[in-house]
């Protein structure tokens, strides 16, 4: 059989052509790196603290392990071997170009390499018909282009990458060497056949994935810094068929480094703040005092000028909060924060429908009565008692038939009297307003009825019994200047207790754990620290302590009357609750202090005498009451505040405050 052994032709002139580009891309990355570390070397050194940089540009080089599979057998239009070639491996060279971008503190990035990529390789040996032995070597290389996105799962120096490969052909040669027979020595040797593959396709597009990790060359003291990445990739075979005929192709497992630097941002260096130490031991306190009030809930929701919805100043659930709500915990748990009466009692009142829904509940047989007035029309009282029972029907789940509901142009018991002309607007307000009307018992103040009786009162409790017990000590400025603190305590005997570290500006120890069972006695404190910038402080302080005693509680009882505009003599109803719920409950020997208020409407004289008439009918019926039991033991003093705004129990900026000063406050002490 007769081999041809014709040398294909080559493209020398394409190949001249892109391995000048690649030189050129080479040469472009090597002049940057260079002129990059001159200048860093021109730069005072400096203690300065810099990011890690987010853009890096560098070089990528490594190896590609090349596998072969499949088959090729015809090399091109003019050279057949005469057996085919199955499979093989090699090792060619990548290197390239790289730019990267990902912020220090992010995950995600992407990374550009674009440079010279050899998949050569080597087919296993076979033997032709002549019993003589052939190999096939390949020297095929592309220009690559493989954009990846970088992800950093740890938001570490470690990562992984993946993305597209798209691929250009820039050698597709190859060497045909075919041996001779071994039974028949001194034969001549074959000359080798070289040439280029035909059918090969121009542009490849692959994936690869791969990971990698950063090896920081310097510090971050250094703007510029360079990185050290050793990398694997993984290039799967699919769609890298170097021909578009028969069934070679190429999977690639590349290992390599990466050798890329980047300019990080200047940090801005921790100016250290000054902080302030102190301590604030407890003192023990002879005598507490404990209000008990027992709180009227008046019985209006008022509504804004011109809209008909619930205003946002009321507290309003919703159904999944309706099973924690509870009566108890508007009696019991005001918040701690909230230091003035004002403001404790008027969130109890802003609990108002949460509070009547919870009885409602409670008591399935109670109904009321919705009362919406508008100096707009009926139509819009109508709407505004609507919402109001639309919120008690949804949230609450109250059956409609046990709510009723009207409209008007005022209430039955208007602020605003015909003929007036001064100050209608503050008037007007307080009559834009839901009354709730019932003859439920359960829902109503003791012995009261019809349709202005308030609801039922909330008794809260206010005063502490048990003063604070904690030593208090305060860093003040730590949260902006310091790491952390720890504290240091000694005792007169030398014992040494040690607390923290704390990061927050003040914080509690209660003395119970600083003495245990000590005496009375001096203690040396010494807060050292640690700032932002890495510096050390120290401050020192001293405190007496001395064992907890238990206060005397002194409890004393508050009632309130509430009066509706301009009226003086107290309501019919509230003589009762008076007379069997009040004046029981004034031990012997006390004393009673009554105190009238109005709001801020009217005159200012007018509004004093209003004031102490109220206190006075008050303190007519308790003194009648207790004269009936035969008791003369009781001190009583009376005062009218009017609408002195320091000495009022509520501010007057809504009309519900308003209504809450025309009241007399009842204090009982023991």
């Amino acid at each position: 059989m007769k081999i041809n052994y014709t040398t294909a032709a080559a493209s020398p002139n394409m190949r001249f052509k892109s391995l000048l580009q690649l030189q050129a891309l080479f040469v472009i990355t090597l002049l940057i790196l260079t002129s990059s570390t001159k200048v860093n070397a021109q730069e005072t050194i400096q203690v300065n603290q810099y990011t890690k940089p987010s853009w890096l540009f560098g070089v990528a080089a490594g190896a590609n392990f090349n596998f072969y599979r499949g088959s090729t057998f015809m090399l091109n239009e003019t050279f057949t071997p005469p057996t085919a070639f199955h499979n093989g491996n090699g090792v060619g060279l990548f290197i390239a170009p790289n730019i990267e971008f990902h912020r220090p503190d992010s995950r995600f990035g992407f990374i550009l390499q674009a440079g010279y990529d050899s998949r050569r390789g080597k087919f296993k040996e076979v033997t032709t018909p002549c019993n003589c032995p052939a190999d096939l070597n390949t020297k095929l290389s592309y220009i690559t282009i493989e954009p990846s996105l970088r992800f950093a799962p740890f938001k570490s120096d470690f990562y992984l990458y993946g993305g597209p490969r798209f691929a250009f052909i820039q050698n597709k040669s190859f060497t045909y060497e075919q041996g001779t027979n071994p039974d028949y020595p001194g034969q001549e040797q074959n000359p080798d056949v070289k040439g280029d593959f035909s059918a090969v396709n121009k542009n490849i597009i692959s994936m690869q994935i791969g990971l990698g990790y950063d090896f920081p060359l310097n510090a971050t003291t250094s703007k510029t810094q360079f990185v050290l990445s050793p990398f694997v990739s993984y290039h799967p075979y699919f769609g890298q068929n170097p021909r578009s005929v028969e069934t070679w192709n190429v999977t690639t497992l590349r290992a390599g480094m990466v050798l890329k630097f980047g300019q990080g941002k200047l940090m801005e260096t921790p100016v250290d703040g000054q902080v302030t130490f102190s301590v604030n031991p407890p003192a023990n306190v002879e005598n507490v005092k404990v209000v008990r009030e027992v709180f009227p809930i008046r019985n209006y929701v008022f509504f804004n000028e011109g809209s008909t919805e619930i205003p946002n100043r009321y507290v309003l659930l919703s159904k999944n909060q309706v099973k924690d709500f509870k009566e108890d915990q508007v009696q019991f748990n005001t918040p701690k924060n909230m230091s003035g009466r004002s403001d404790r009692q008027m969130l109890v009142y802003y609990n108002i429908l949460n509070i009547l829904g919870d009885r409602m509940v409670k008591n399935p047989n109670a109904k009321i009565t919705l009362v919406g007035s508008s100096e707009n029309g009926r139509q819009e009282g109508l709407a505004m008692a609507q919402n109001v029972k639309n919120y008690l029907t949804t949230v609450f789940e109250i059956k409609e038939n046990r709510i009723a509901v009207e409209g008007r142009d005022k209430p039955e018991v208007p602020s605003e009297q015909t003929g007036g002309t001064k100050e209608l607007g503050l008037l007007r307000e307080g009559d834009r307003r839901v009354s709730i009307e019932s003859n439920s018992s359960e829902l109503l103040m003791e012995f009261q009825s019809g349709k202005n009786a308030p609801l039922k009162p909330i008794e809260i409790i206010t005063g502490n019994q048990n003063p604070n017990n904690d030593v208090v000590f305060n860093v003040k400025g730590a949260e902006e200047t310091l790491k952390m603190w720890s504290l240091q305590i000694k005792d007169e005997k030398g014992k040494t207790q040690n607390f923290g570290p704390y990061t927050e500006e003040e914080i509690s120890i209660p003395r119970k754990t600083i003495m245990a069972n000590q005496p009375e006695g001096d203690y040396k404190i010494v807060m050292t620290g640690t700032t932002k910038s890495g510096k050390s402080i120290r401050q020192e302080s001293t405190m007496h302590l001395a064992p907890y005693v238990a206060p005397v509680v002194q409890e004393s009882i508050r009632f309130s009357v509430i009066y509706e505009f301009n009226e003086s003599k107290s309501i019919a109803i509230y003589d009762k609750y008076l007379t069997e719920i009040v004046a029981p409950k004034i031990p012997k020997n006390a004393t009673v202090i009554i105190t009238g208020h109005t709001d801020v409407i009217g005159e200012v004289d007018h509004n004093k005498n209003l004031s102490l008439a109220r206190a006075n009918d008050v303190k007519s019926i308790l003194e009648k009451s207790l004269a009936a039991a035969g008791r003369t033991d009781v001190t009583f003093k009376v005062r009218g505040d009017g609408e002195d705004e320091k000495a009022a129990p509520f501010e007057n900026k809504y009309p519900e405050e308003r209504f809450y000063n025309r009241t007399v406050i009842i204090d009982i002490i023991k």
